[in-house]
């Protein structure tokens, strides 16, 4: 069942498939072939992988992820079965801000961790966004006492810029995900999570997929078309304190 309800039937035989795209902040199962998903995504042409690594892991805000440490342990295992670096992508999303004991706290002080462990492994691209608090999440936020604040956008603009800086002192691209009011940072590049054009220029037969974008996301929303095979109704064990989409306030 999709975010907007309805039950969809997705034809997932290998050969009807272009690519298999995961998002995850613990491919842990996956790497160790749990249920046999290893050898499940073996079947298919191509596997794209998006890893959330926020540096939040195993905190109160992020209580069912893997501290950053083992995150990051993780990377090599994933180029290596995605077959090739540019086929992972690693998401440091969102950059988060809180008040803890009368002082603004931020994950800001990871990113340099994260994008050198990420180049050091010839992953190109990195992907970010600043936290959007949606009702769900303000009212997960009030129930846990945890105490968010949203920086200004003159203050975002100034941080994309920064992690943008770090990025390309990496020789990373950063990329900016939904987030139309950092247009025109140096170096920041809105971002296609799904981007046709690079997965078919990545695909081993270089077959053709749709560029055109996808309409069921939100207007700056830059992906391209694609079948999303994810549910709405399960219950995330990861538990984050911001998460829009965990049915479990």
């Amino acid at each position: 069942m999709g975010p907007a309800g309805g039950v969809h039937t997705i034809d997932l035989l290998p050969e009807a498939v272009h690519t298999i795209v995961l998002w995850s902040k613990d491919f842990s199962n996956l790497l160790r072939n749990a249920h046999g998903l290893k050898d499940l995504v073996a079947a298919y042409g191509q596997l794209y992988l998006h890893f959330t690594i926020t540096g939040l892991g195993g905190s109160a805000v992020e209580p069912g992820v893997p501290p950053r440490q083992e995150a990051l342990a993780q990377l090599p295992g994933l180029t290596a079965l995605a077959g090739d670096p540019r086929r992972v992508s690693v998401r440091f999303d969102p950059v988060l801000h809180w008040r803890e004991d009368g002082i603004i706290r931020s994950n800001l002080s990871f990113f340099s961790e994260v994008a050198e462990a990420a180049a050091g492994l010839g992953i190109r691209d990195m992907r970010m966004s600043f936290a959007q608090w949606y009702g769900k999440a303000v009212r997960r936020a009030g129930a846990r006492g945890f105490a968010f604040f949203s920086p200004s956008e003159v203050e975002q603009r100034s941080l994309a810029l920064e992690l943008s800086a770090v990025a390309a002192a990496n020789g990373l691209i950063l990329h900016a995900c939904c987030q139309p009011l950092l247009a025109g940072i140096p170096g920041l590049r809105p971002s296609a999570c799904i981007d046709g054009a690079l997965l078919e220029s990545l695909h081993p037969r270089h077959e053709p997929v749709s560029r055109g974008k996808d309409r069921g996301q939100r207007s700056a929303c830059l992906c391209t078309e694609s079948k999303d095979i994810g549910s709405y109704t399960q219950a995330c064990p990861h538990g984050c304190v911001y998460c829009y989409a965990n049915p479990k306030v």
